[in-house]
């Protein structure tokens, strides 16, 4: 049975009251709308939230959010959390996902076994 998400860390904080605009961040970002998927990664204090939060409200697009933590390292719950964000947009997706998750067939051992290649935790 998959534990109980936290549907806070499903939603995009509200942008802050007026900061410096980080143009060259926003063309950035603005090139990365032709592509499928946009990651955004650097360490704790770099303005990650904040800028995304601002070009979000100022271009309207969609997109699906899920702030993560150390306790996400566990593939079953990273891949439940990833899912519930996607649904965000589009409730249909991930639904197959969702079942292989369910499944006693997959439990956390095997999935686990079938992960292990990665060294690191996900951030």
């Amino acid at each position: 049975m998959l534990s109980p998400l936290l549907v806070t860390k499903l939603h995009l904080p509200s942008p802050r009251s007026p900061l410096v605009q980080r143009k060259r961040l926003w063309e950035k970002l603005n090139q990365g709308l032709t592509s499928r998927l946009i990651l955004i990664s650097a360490g704790a204090g770099f303005g990650k939230t904040t800028v995304l939060s601002e070009w979000v409200d100022q271009t309207q697009v969609s997109v699906s959010w899920l702030s993560l933590d150390e306790q996400d390292n566990d593939p079953t719950r990273f891949f439940s959390y990833i899912v519930a964000a996607l649904q965000q947009n589009n409730k249909d997706i991930g639904e197959a996902t969702l079942a292989m998750l369910r499944s006693s067939e997959l439990g956390a051992s095997t999935f686990g076994r079938n992960t292990q290649i990665a060294s690191k935790p996900f951030r």
